[in-house]
């Protein structure tokens, strides 16, 4: 059986977002502005056929496919909005599921650092795929279960305030997403990210 873990649409990928994607992806690789659609399912290697199905229903190129053992996650992207949706309809109708039978995200974990010291600053950027955070700036950090959630998190974020997306991590058992900038941005990227996670339906995690 196939658990659907993360059902996510971005109607416009930012742009910190899908230079991001494109600077840690193997696929093809998406531009700023493109429609995104991010599927998380369990167990990980059936990812292959949602894959297959989605490619073969549309136009749609695939950025991400992450294959685990536990859980498997896809990226697909196109600049035509209704091919992306297509084919997410497209993947719910193999599954045989509808989008309101994805799992509801659980934020994990929600913190803001201010006024970041120059060495964590420094421990932070020796790990990092993205920008760098710089002393005296604030760090947003959040966690989010399932992991593919946490993309949704980041480009809300990114279209809400003036911030800097360090590094962002949407597979494994928790999503991370960590994002960079002044105080009053990192503010209001942070109540972005929360609300807009916050707001999406699903089915309660069930947990073992």
């Amino acid at each position: 059986m196939i658990t659907l873990r993360t059902f996510v649409f971005l109607d416009s990928l930012q742009a910190q977002l899908a230079s991001y994607i494109g600077s840690t992806a193997k696929g093809f690789l998406p531009v700023p502005g493109v429609a995104s659609l991010f599927v998380e399912i369990a167990p990980g290697l059936a990812i292959n056929r949602v894959t297959d199905v989605a490619l073969k229903a549309t136009k749609v190129q695939p950025a991400v496919q992450i294959v685990e053992r536990a859980f498997g996650l896809l990226e697909i992207h196109e600049h035509d909005k209704g091919e992306v949706m297509l084919a997410g309809q497209a993947i719910l109708d193999f599954l045989d599921i509808k989008e309101s039978d994805r799992i509801k995200p659980n934020i994990v974990s929600n913190q803001i650092i201010r006024g970041m010291e120059a060495y964590q600053c420094q421990l932070i950027n020796r790990n990092r795929s993205g920008s760098m955070i710089l002393p005296g700036e604030s760090l947003f950090i959040m966690e989010t279960e399932p992991a593919g959630y946490v993309i949704f998190a980041a480009n809300e974020a990114e279209k809400a305030a003036n911030v800097k997306l360090v590094e962002v991590r949407p597979f494994g058992a928790y999503g991370r997403l960590y994002m960079a900038g002044s105080e009053s941005d990192i503010d209001s990227a942070a109540e972005a990210a929360v609300s807009a996670v916050s707001a999406l339906e699903g089915v309660e995690l069930k947990k073992k």
